[in-house]
């Protein structure tokens, strides 16, 4: 029972990564507040957490008004905040983004293979849209100060918490994904900097970059996309959300007191940093 009479807050916890934090938390002791777009999502996973161990919140975390008033409803509910983990996110900003990509990424896997040089072009950066990249920031990178400062509000009280940003190995660039990767690169700069800010408060700020984990985001990869992601992965998998579970329960636990600023990167050797 690692996180006994702790109270903690999971973003977009209704399926994927987020889903399995917040079990593995619950399962931990922790009271844990399920957040998600639709609260019908959220109460899903709170439907599968031990009796009396959830409670589901809907928010859009982009929105600051609406991440305000789910933090008033945590302090209204329990008096207190423990941890915070910032996992809310998308792999898209609109419908069909992805099918040209997919198809061209196709084409550049048997253009290397077939060792006569690639001539297809992904060209994302030149054709994408305002609205596109404003939305991938908004709910990565805004989402994550949005509700970070709420929870620093409630964690300044007690002087003491543990905040775990979910980053990614695309913080370190990734082709066809030019602002997710830099939403991922912000947020993990971010957790660098509040972490040395928060510090003497005793609350601690640390990151995940999690490698591919088998989650709906990734089933938008086509099968050629993944044999060739796992031919380049040393442990030829992609991860199970329960591995990233048990990074976060680490990060958040007593367990890592003297890690803050850090990222940790369950990725199965995909990138050795």
């Amino acid at each position: 029972m690692k996180l006994e009479d702790k109270v903690a807050l999971v973003t977009g916890a209704g399926s994927g990564i987020g889903r399995a934090i917040a079990l593995r938390f619950a399962e931990e002791g922790a009271r844990v507040v399920v957040n998600d777009l639709t609260r019908e999502r959220a109460e899903k996973t709170v439907g599968e957490l031990p009796d009396g161990r959830g409670r589901a919140m809907a928010a859009d975390v982009s929105d600051s008004a609406q991440v305000r008033a789910m933090f008033e409803a945590v302090e209204r509910a329990y008096g207190q905040l423990d941890i915070l983990v910032n996992n809310a996110g998308i792999g898209s900003s609109r419908p069909g983004e992805w099918s040209e990509v997919r198809q061209r990424a196709d084409a550049r896997v048997m253009e290397a293979v077939s060792g006569q040089g690639i001539t297809t072009h992904l060209d994302v950066t030149m054709n994408m849209t305002d609205e596109v990249w404003h939305r991938m920031i908004a709910v990565h990178l805004n989402g994550t100060f949005y509700c970070t400062r709420e929870a620093l509000r409630l964690m300044s009280r007690e002087n003491r918490g543990a905040i775990v940003n979910l980053s990614s190995i695309a913080a370190w660039g990734l082709e066809a994904v030019p602002h997710y990767s830099a939403a991922k690169g912000g947020i993990l700069a971010f957790t660098r900097a509040v972490a040395r800010e928060v510090a003497s408060r005793n609350i601690r700020v640390n990151a995940i970059c999690p490698g591919y984990i088998d989650t709906p985001m990734t089933e938008a990869m086509s099968p050629l996309m993944k044999k060739s992601l796992l031919a380049r992965t040393p442990m030829a998998r992609m991860a199970d959300p329960s591995e990233v579970a048990a990074t976060a329960l680490f990060l958040a636990s007593d367990e890592s007191s003297f890690f803050t600023g850090q990222w940790l990167s369950p990725n199965g050797g995909l990138f050795i940093g």
